[in-house]
């Protein structure tokens, strides 16, 4: 079985929950895990004035995805930073280009979710997640999300993301606010619970 952690980020956030998801996925015995990453379509100049470009060195090893390639994985888990409520740029574009494995139904039957990272508490985490598991279905995909059997999401002690759609963090106004281990646990428990589903659909 095959599973793939992909996302886009742009100061960091989301590659974090995306290797905590990774982290969780392989935790799942005969799965073989992908963490790979969405292009970039800023140009560089405008990276550099927004202060992306230094923080983007951190995973800037990690290899580049194409949208052909998406056929090969049982399991696809998809991670954005949230805009105005809905997915990045990046990852739209990167999705509008698998109209060929769309119109060959390469991608039906295949398990898939989300993870996000917003500015605010209610910046849109919901909103962004249940648009990207809107995509997914038109692709005939079996949506997995976090169910409440991970009880970080119950507590309200602290500000964390986590929601029963998907895994999150909450990055602050600047960015100033790493993923806590509250919120990358919950990573990890929905990078291990979707490639559980995906196991037992694959046997």
């Amino acid at each position: 079985m095959k599973t793939l952690v992909l996302f886009y980020s742009t100061y960091g956030h989301v590659y974090k929950l995306a290797e905590a998801v990774a982290e969780g996925a392989r935790q799942v015995a005969g799965n073989e895990v992908a963490l790979k990453r969405i292009p970039e379509t800023l140009p560089a100049a405008l990276l550099d004035q927004i202060g992306a470009t230094q923080a983007q060195k951190a995973f800037e090893h990690i290899p580049v995805a194409t949208p052909q390639e998406l056929e090969q994985y049982d399991a696809i888990i998809i991670g954005t930073p949230t805009r105005y409520g809905n997915v990045c740029g990046q990852v739209q574009a990167f999705l509008d280009a698998t109209g060929g494995l769309w119109a060959q139904g390469k991608l039906i039957g295949k398990v898939g979710g989300a993870f996000v990272s917003t500015a605010t508490q209610h910046g849109g985490q919901e909103t962004t997640i249940r648009s990207l598991h809107t995509e997914l279905l038109h692709h005939g995909m079996v949506i997995v999300g976090l169910p409440y059997a991970w009880q970080g999401q119950m507590g309200h002690e602290e500000v964390t993301g986590g929601t029963p759609y998907g895994a999150s963090t909450v990055a602050g106004g600047q960015g100033e606010r790493q993923p806590s281990a509250n919120e990358l646990e919950g990573a990890r428990h929905q990078g291990q619970h979707t490639a559980q589903i995906a196991s037992k659909l694959a046997s």
